[in-house]
């Protein structure tokens, strides 16, 4: 029988690759044994310190704002209470056992998978790039997550407990019915004790066909060039893949287990939510069915379970799936990819945090027009720098403008997402980033932007809920500003007053993104950077500049959207170097 045509010329050029894969990953790996216990010891120390030493600030500041919440009643208190100890007593334990692994991991791996980027398109010098790349860049990684999570430690802990603290309930308190409680906590422990082992072993005996199915299509795709060796630039990570494919189904062993002890104790919620020991038992069994069928989706193996699915809830529209409707099986068992795909093909490609990226180069932006026109002073600047509530114009109010810009300005191009600063890149549904970041925000941001374009605002209304989206964090200020002539209608006051409000609350809840607060620094320090040069420039000009200043500080022009074009940007520098 003869071989298939090509089949011999693919053949030989993987073996002709292998040795030079071979030596690409023998020097990956000497430079993961170099810059591993760097990293490691890096992020230990690193994040050791930050933990243990804010751990009796965030232990009492937890204790004190739930017990002064005002959306918990005294039962529901005292059961968050204890609840709270575990996770508090076992976070720096966790912390200092995952900067040791994940330093371990990211240090190696960063310059293996560093050394073969460093043979792909774009590089001249690819040998100097195979011995340096993912080398620094692995370190320098370790140090921003050690400023973030000092970030999220020092700000966006803190942030969400004031929040449940100050919170007040809006359908009365929130307490608990104590009849139940002991027979949730009986199902819950019930459902641990059957679902965990249970699922354990289907994931044991289910792991062999995994690692064997893997490798088959792995393989498969690698003689026959299609799937992930279809370009050249992917053969060294999809022959890694190969590799690595044990710890990946090891890693799916045991992220079943980890799962099956959140689907047993789920047990007591159901129980709780339904009043019922029986649906309790039910969900028990019927978790069981649920995860042998996903499982046997992802697999491409025969669909169903040997498992019955009993109905666990009264109302069977809340149940979460039902025998009739079936999991999404995924086709890419079934068939190969195209192979007139490729990467020559133009892609639109959006990085995880363009969005961010982009909020930020028009918060320094609008950031300089406000100071000039004296809706922003340097003293509210120096307060964001420093945390205080004073500052929270810059920390929440331009940020929430910025968007509230962004989302006025899709809503008039009648975008199906988000346009970015530049009027060209668009955030939708379809390209967005798969970060978790755009799961939490973006949904919410183009509900909002739906509701501007329903609003049909005029220029005076946007002007006016600009304003009030910027200022409204500050009810001092925002009363004794001037931010024009509020809508006649009081049910048309009360819309605005209403999309200024939940941008402000979207924008805090971004606020809270672990490196929110790094960019945020950095583009406060490039404001003030800025604006001290101009000072500078400005004391040295003529002797009516001062005038001049002042009167631009005093001039209460029309606060509108700022172009973002470089025709009006540069205009914009000509009226301030006359400054």
């Amino acid at each position: 029988m003869e071989p298939p045509s090509g089949f011999l010329l693919y053949l030989w050029n993987f073996i002709c690759f292998l040795p030079y894969f071979i030596g690409l990953l023998l020097v990956g790996v000497l430079k993961g044994i170099i810059v591993a216990p760097i990293v490691c010891v890096v992020m230990t120390v690193g994040n050791s310190v930050v933990v243990l030493g804010l751990w009796p600030a965030h232990a009492i500041w937890a204790y004190f704002c739930i017990l002064s919440a005002k959306r918990l009643g005294p039962v529901m208190k005292v059961l968050v209470c204890i609840l709270v100890a575990p996770p508090l007593a076992l976070w720096p334990v966790c912390v200092v056992v995952g900067s040791i692994l994940g330093g371990l991991a990211y240090g190696f791996l960063g310059p293996v998978f560093g050394t073969f980027k460093a043979v792909g398109e774009g590089y001249t010098d690819k040998f100097r790039h195979c011995l340096i790349d993912g080398t620094w860049d692995t370190i320098k990684w370790s140090l921003t997550f050690v400023r973030d999570l000092t970030d999220v430690c020092l700000y966006s802990y803190f942030s969400m407990l004031d929040d449940l603290r100050k919170q007040d309930p809006p359908g009365g308190r929130i307490e608990i019915k104590v009849v139940y409680v002991p027979v949730a906590i009986f199902v819950g422990l019930l459902g641990f004790v059957v679902d965990f082992p249970v699922i354990t072993v289907l994931a044991a005996l289910k792991s062999p066909y995994m690692l064997l199915k893997g490798w088959h299509r792995l393989f498969h795709d690698c003689i026959g060039r299609e799937g992930p060796f279809l370009e050249t630039i992917c053969v060294p990570f999809a022959g890694l893949a190969i590799l690595l494919w044990p710890f990946a189904v090891a890693g799916a062993l045991l992220g079943s287990m980890l799962a099956s002890i959140f689907l047993g104790f789920y047990a007591a919620v159901v129980a709780y939510q339904e009043s019922s020991f029986y649906f309790g038992l039910c969900y028990i069994v019927a978790a069981l069915s649920i995860y042998d069928e996903y499982s046997n989706d992802i697999l491409d193996m025969p669909e169903g379970s040997c498992f019955p699915r009993p109905k666990y809830r009264r109302n069977a529209g809340s149940q979460s799936g039902s025998r009739t409707t079936s999991l999404s099986r995924p086709v890419s068992f079934k068939t190969p990819p195209s192979r007139s795909s490729s990467f020559t093909t133009p892609m639109i490609e959006l990085k995880p945090l363009v969005l961010v990226d982009s909020l930020f180069q028009e918060c320094r932006r609008q950031g300089e027009f406000m100071v000039l026109e004296g809706l922003i002073t340097v003293k509210e600047i120096e307060d964001a720098k420093s945390g205080k509530a004073s500052g929270r114009v810059i920390s929440i109010g331009l940020p929430a403008y910025c968007l509230f810009q962004a989302l006025l300005r899709s809503a008039k191009a009648n975008s199906f997402g988000i346009l970015l600063g530049d009027n060209v890149t668009e955030i939708t549904s379809a390209n967005r980033p798969k970060d978790t970041f755009y799961d939490w925000f973006l949904n919410p941001l183009l509900v909002i932007k739906d509701q501007i374009k329903a609003q049909n605002l005029t220029e005076l209304e946007e002007d006016y809920l600009g304003k009030l989206v910027l200022l409204s964090g500050d009810a001092e200020k925002l009363k004794n500003s001037n931010i024009g002539p509020p809508p006649e209608s009081e049910l048309r006051r009360a819309e605005l007053d209403a999309l200024a409000r939940r941008l402000q609350g979207i924008t805090k809840s971004i606020s809270r993104y672990p490196t929110y607060r790094r960019r945020f620094e950095s583009s406060i320090k490039a404001i003030s950077e800025e604006l001290d040069r101009r000072n500078s420039n400005g004391r040295r000009s003529a002797s009516g500049s001062e005038g001049t200043f002042g009167r631009m500080f005093s001039n209460q022009r029309s606060f509108k959207t700022r172009p973002s074009n470089q025709e009006d940007d540069q205009e914009v520098e000509r009226n301030i170097d006359v400054v």
